[in-house]
This record gives structure tokens, C-alpha cells and sequence, in this order.
């Protein structure tokens, strides 16, 4: 029932699904309620689409970046949270790496700098309907690829949530008790409610954040004034993760 709910919720917070029932709102409405339903569709969309607004909120949410001289000189493992590859996306004969996809690379360039010995990639499919092969898979493909050995890659591949990464890494970890000290990778805006995740069933990774949605303040026209298609993306994001924190955070999950 949660994991529908989720979905429920990927719909109903999405900007864009609010501007469309702004618009139709005022297309059956009659004057001045016209007019009013018109400027909050016209408020919505000069907020939505300003890069700089949006920015500023993903820059208050987002977990900042993490110096490599901020972390341990080496920790047993990285966790390697999914949710960057497309397992829909036919043909079936390669990855598909969405955007976030700096999670993988963030977390080989750990096991390549010697700060990590193994990399655990947890995380199974988020449809609806089950998938013929799951995003764990994925990515230890692609490690494998990039000369990470088998002996290297662990993998969970039934989680199908933040809470259940967190609660079947456990799991895995019973079976691997070497395994002690641990870095946690995932995209930047998911950093806060992944490490509470974590933090609740009793494991004490450091944060490393990834695959950032912000950037750096620019002080340009084109940044302050202009409007642009890719923060209301980002706005859709940021509204979901927000969402999903708190309903975690009532639920006691993290």
C-alpha cells in the first residue's frame, strides 16, 4: 500500500499537473474567478521556470559536496543506492544511465582511489510491475565493466524504497561482518532522508553526496531572468523528495 501511495504522490506533487488544473480551473470558472485562477497559473510558471529561485531552494535542501580529505583515509565499503538507470528501455542488450548517474561514478572513483575495498549496490526495481532484471543488476555490470571484480561487488537487489535499502543493506551485512565502516552514496537531494534511513536500523555511514541538482550562483541575466524548462523539472524533484522526507519522518522510517 505505501509503495502505491508513492506513486500516487509522483503525480499529484508534480508543478506541471497543478498548471494544468490552474488552467482548466479557469477555463470553467466564470469572471473575476477567470482571472485569479490565470495569475496563479502565471505565478506558478514565472517561479517554476526561474533557474536562480529554483536553485536557491536546491541549495537549501541538498546535502553539500564532500571533500575526499573529509572523508576516512579508507572505509570497508560504499553503498550504492539505484534509481539512475531506465530497466524499461528496450533493447534489453545495454544500461541505460539517467540523470543522478554521478552516483556511479562517485562511488568507483572511491574504490579506484583506495578509499573503499568493496562496493554494496542496493536497490531492486521501483515499477509498479515487476521488471525481467533489476537496477542492482544494472550497475554491477557496468562496475564489472569499468574492472571492478566480482569479488568487490555485493549486491541487494530486493529494496524497492529508501527504507528497504536501508533495512536489507543490513540484512546483507549479517553475512559479511568484515564489513564494518561504510560510505553512503546517493544523489545529493536523496542524501538526508537515505542517512536517516540508515541511521534508524542502527548502520552509521558518512554522507557522500552525488549526482548534484543545484549549481553554483551565477550573476548573469540569463540566470536571474530567464525563464527555463529545467527547473520546473527540478522543482518536481525537489517537491517529491520533500514530501517523501516527511511522510518518512511521521512514519518513523527515518
Amino acid at each position: 500500500m505505501f509503495f502505491l501511495l508513492s506513486k500516487f504522490l509522483d503525480v499529484v506533487l508534480l508543478p506541471t499537473v497543478w498548471l494544468l488544473a490552474l488552467l482548466l480551473a479557469a477555463l470553467l470558472a466564470r469572471q473575476p474567478r477567470q482571472r485569479q485562477w490565470l495569475l496563479a497559473a502565471l505565478v506558478l510558471l514565472l517561479v517554476g521556470t526561474n533557474t536562480a529561485l529554483v536553485n536557491e531552494a536546491l541549495l537549501a535542501w541538498e546535502r553539500p559536496p564532500v571533500p575526499l580529505s573529509a572523508l576516512p583515509s579508507r572505509s570497508d565499503a560504499a553503498v550504492l543506492l539505484t534509481g539512475i538507470t531506465e530497466v524499461d528501455k528496450s533493447p534489453h542488450d545495454r544500461v541505460y544511465l539517467q540523470h543522478g548517474a554521478d552516483r556511479l561514478t562517485n562511488a568507483l572513483w572511491l574504490y579506484r582511489a583506495g578509499r573503499v575495498r568493496v562496493i554494496i549496490i542496493s536497490g531492486g526495481s521501483g515499477a509498479v510491475l515487476e521488471k525481467a532484471h533489476t537496477e542492482a543488476a544494472d550497475l554491477a555490470t557496468l562496475l564489472r565493466l569499468a574492472g571492478v571484480p566480482n569479488r568487490a561487488i555485493l549486491v541487494e537487489d530486493q529494496s524497492r524504497n529508501t527504507r528497504e535499502n536501508a533495512s536489507f543493506t543490513k540484512r546483507l551485512l549479517a553475512a559479511h561482518p568484515d564489513i564494518k565502516s561504510l560510505v553512503l552514496v546517493t544523489s545529493a537531494f536523496h542524501e538526508r532522508r537515505a542517512l536517516g534511513c540508515f541511521e534508524k536500523v542502527g548502520l552509521r555511514p558518512v554522507p557522500f553526496p552525488a549526482g548534484f541538482l543545484s549549481e553554483d550562483r551565477r550573476p548573469t541575466p540569463d540566470f536571474w531572468l530567464l525563464p527555463s524548462p529545467e527547473p520546473l523539472k527540478n522543482l518536481s524533484i525537489l517537491l517529491h523528495e520533500i514530501a517523501g522526507w516527511l511522510t518518512y519522518k511521521l512514519l518513523g522510517y527515518c
